[in-house]
């Protein structure tokens, strides 16, 4: 992979081959052979150090030329990186409405890993409850298991299906290249699965915690993170736990103009090709969960990337019970974080929650 200050052509190829796919038709995915030379853009050369700056800050904007332009962010000829999109985050806190508690904590200090955890009301001090690991969306590159929208969103999971939720705090490309957020995800999965027999760092997982009840769940590129991190428990399983499912919200698995953003952020990938990136089908056979349930939008441009994905896992050699796909009709691209008051997005957390509930 070139560095930071390539050119923009990278992007333009992939415009150049843009794919619509509109919701009804049969998904076609970006034909690989008609992007030599885009994989051949890339070489194996780590990017420099970079510096990233929200766009939202006071420090004054680079005048040096634009190499490079993203959804999300921008690149400078000089390195610098510039977010588009701003992060507040918030500490956690004791909800009296709901009853949920939440505090954070450290996995590890080096590499720094983080995360939030929510405790449901406690109604049977005796009782075990189903454990979830979230990881948010944000394109790889933005968002937080600290921000007020994941947050909410995350403590509503806890509420309405009564288990301890466990947010990761990953860290974030292109200033920490991938594959940084599939293996802090995976720290943070083998973190939780530690707590077996209640041996754990952690005294809320060690008291609480059903770990033949595990799961994992993302939006977006969490969801393309979540997958990952079943294809790594495998078939083999994680000691002293159980991975009963997985819940995938709007994923993200390439097929769209955000690929050559993604390629950008990972400076050793195998391409378009790249198995994080469109899952194999041999990967696809190792998912280590019995079920599996995908939702997706009508009106967002990955519908048919997250259709595919749940038609491709029930005819792979997945050993699992059922995979189940939900349509929100009528939405865009996670419509439900931003306003969970919102009925349809009401909808969504009472169904993500209930998978948990009916094991």
């Amino acid at each position: 992979m070139a560095s930071l200050s390539r050119p923009l052509s990278l992007l333009l190829l992939l415009r150049q081959y843009r794919v619509s796919s509109p919701s009804h038709q049969n998904p076609t995915f970006l034909n690989p052979s008609r992007f030599n030379s885009l994989s051949n853009s890339i070489s194996t050369n780590p990017p420099r150090k970079i510096c990233c700056n929200n766009i939202s800050s006071s420090s004054s904007t680079n005048t040096s030329e634009v190499a490079h332009e993203f959804r999300f962010f921008r690149v400078y000829g000089d390195g610098r990186v510039e977010k588009f999109r701003h992060t507040r985050k918030i500490p956690p806190f004791d909800d009296p409405v709901t009853g949920v508690r939440s505090k954070d904590v450290v996995i590890s200090p080096q590499p720094p890993l983080s995360a939030r955890i929510f405790l449901p009301e406690i109604r049977d001090p005796e009782s075990k409850l189903p454990v979830l690991l979230y990881v948010h969306g944000g394109g790889f590159s933005f968002e937080s298991a600290f921000s007020p929208d994941i947050h909410n969103y995350v403590s509503s999971i806890a509420a309405k299906a009564e288990a301890v939720a466990v947010s990761v705090e990953y860290r974030l490309a292109p200033e920490h290249p991938i594959p940084a957020c599939y293996d802090d995800s995976w720290a943070a999965l083998r973190w939780v699965a530690a707590h077996a027999g209640g041996a754990g760092p952690d005294a809320w997982l060690n008291r609480h915690a059903d770990l033949g009840r595990l799961f994992v769940a993302g939006d977006s590129a969490g969801g393309n993170i979540a997958h990952d991190l079943a294809v790594r428990v495998g078939p083999g399983g994680l000691p002293g736990a159980r991975l009963a499912g997985m819940v995938l919200v709007h994923p993200y698995f390439g097929g769209t103009e955000d690929d050559a953003m993604w390629l950008y952020m990972c400076p050793e990938n195998g391409g378009l090709e790249d198995r994080r990136l469109r899952p194999a089908a041999e990967d696809l056979g190792r998912v280590g969960c019995e079920r599996a349930l995908v939702f997706v939008a009508e009106k967002d441009h990955l519908r048919w990337v997250g259709a595919r994905y749940a038609e491709e896992l029930r005819r792979s050699e997945w050993g699992g019970k059922s995979v189940e796909l939900v349509e929100n009709f009528g939405e865009e691209h996670c419509f439900h974080i931003s306003d969970l008051r919102y009925e349809k997005a009401a909808e969504l957390v009472d169904r993500f929650a209930s998978f948990i509930t009916e094991t």
